[in-house]
């Protein structure tokens, strides 16, 4: 497979750092963005590379040149006027599936899962998926339930709550997604490539918590510059077992009203975001499990349900913090209920204190159980951490018990963790 590179970006937004050098070629810890992203993709097995350069080309082709020093091999597309990020990609003539990765990206994830779901899908499009911490800032994915992207929603168009799911800038595309264009004509990607295809239900998203993140700012290159120098970027390839923070919803993230049955009910804990914030910052994955009974008792319904966690993704996103995934029980043995769904009144093996979920979650993100926590405000919960063989973490007023660590609030957890990776 051959991976291009757009590594033309004139980097607007780094100020001093790109005056003399395209943005792809900003050092952290020592090496250039390019270089990173090279090696990172060599120890997945690519070893040729198209760079597409524009701005200050000579910069780049000068420090790399052909790739030998690297053990890989570089070639370039040189634009003599900008074609946008999907002009280029008209000239290269290939005839395989490609991997297309914007030039300001710092990742390590693992290509070959990536690319058997590519093929699974039959896509003529596959885009790396992932929540972040600026979702404001960046386009949304909405999907089906197959992960087919349905809508593209730019961050200028934001009308209602969406899941945060964020186009990392990271594709598998088929040559057959190119179009076919005999002059040179200025195309963006999305706009031009992407959406067309959308419509035709031929582009899915690879939902993953890998390490991915763009350095397009200098509050997020030095984000990326301590997570490079802590190991997390490494860390996070599904391929190595991960950590995580399971997390109840109602009582520990938002304020426990009842069962919440409406959007506009949901609202968060204070400090339930930082918290959240700092769980990522110490290299754990921070995962939702929740009972939702209010689905088998028929007081809710799945699409409802679907805009409650939309409003609870959007809020965190406005605090700088998102959730790695949402479990969700949507069963309930107690049957008598108005309007109940009898197809759901079962004895389920998710529906917390049963460990269903937290082992979903485990097989998804390869997590190791007895290196996470799940933390939460009832006895399920803690019950749920022990039959799932994770450390069992209490929120209240009170102490559970003098076995199980108990803390009033998710913030004062997330210190207690932080002291606990610390030492």
């Amino acid at each position: 497979m051959v991976a291009v590179i757009l590594a033309g970006g004139a980097g607007t937004r780094m100020g001093n750092l790109c005056a003399e050098i395209p943005k792809p070629m900003v050092k952290i810890c020592g090496k250039p963005i390019l270089q990173h992203q090279v090696e990172a993709l060599k120890k997945e097995g690519i070893t040729d590379f198209i760079f597409i350069v524009g701005h200050l080309s000579q910069v780049i082709e000068n420090y790399f040149s052909n790739g030998k020093n690297l053990g890989v091999n570089i070639s370039y597309y040189r634009e003599t006027v900008p074609l946008g990020t999907g002009g280029a990609l008209t000239k290269l003539k290939l005839n395989e599936d490609f991997l297309l990765c914007n030039g300001d990206l710092i990742f390590d994830f693992s290509l070959q899962k990536m690319l058997g779901f590519h093929k699974e899908k039959r896509a003529l499009i596959t885009a790396f998926a992932h929540p972040n911490s600026h979702p404001y800032d960046s386009d949304l994915l909405e999907t089906d339930d197959n992960f087919c992207i349905t809508q593209i929603i730019p961050k200028t168009n934001r009308n209602k709550d969406f899941a945060n799911l964020c186009n990392a800038g990271i594709h598998i595309v088929s040559p057959l997604a190119i179009p076919k264009i005999s002059e040179e004509a200025k195309l963006d990607f999305n706009k031009d490539i992407v959406s067309p295809l959308v419509k035709q239900s031929k582009v899915f998203a690879y939902k993953s918590a890998e390490y991915v993140k763009d350095m397009g700012t200098p509050e997020r290159l030095e984000q990326v510059t301590h997570d490079i120098s802590k190991g997390f970027v490494a860390a996070k390839n599904i391929t190595n077992p991960q950590k995580a923070v399971f997390l109840d919803r109602d009582g520990t993230i938002n304020i426990h009203k009842g069962f919440i049955t409406s959007a506009d009910e949901m609202e968060l804990i204070a400090g339930a975001a930082q918290a959240i914030n700092r769980i990522h910052s110490l290299g754990y994955l921070a995962i939702i499990i929740t009972n939702q009974p209010v689905i088998a008792r028929g007081e809710c319904s799945e699409e409802e349900l679907k805009n409650i966690h939309n409003r609870l993704e959007a809020l965190l996103g406005k605090d700088g913090a998102y959730v790695d995934a949402i479990y969700c029980c949507p069963h309930h043995p107690d049957k008598g209920f108005p309007g109940e769904r009898s197809e759901l009144k079962i004895d389920c093996d998710c529906r917390k204190p049963k460990p269903g979920m937290i082992l979903k979650a485990q097989k998804d993100f390869n997590i190791d159980l007895k290196k996470s926590y799940m933390v939460g405000d009832s006895e399920r919960d803690i019950l749920a951490a022990k039959n799932a063989g994770c450390t069992a973490v209490y929120i209240g007023e009170q102490k559970y018990d003098k076995n199980v660590l108990s803390f009033t609030s998710l913030y004062e957890f997330s210190e207690h963790l932080k002291e606990t990776v610390e030492l």
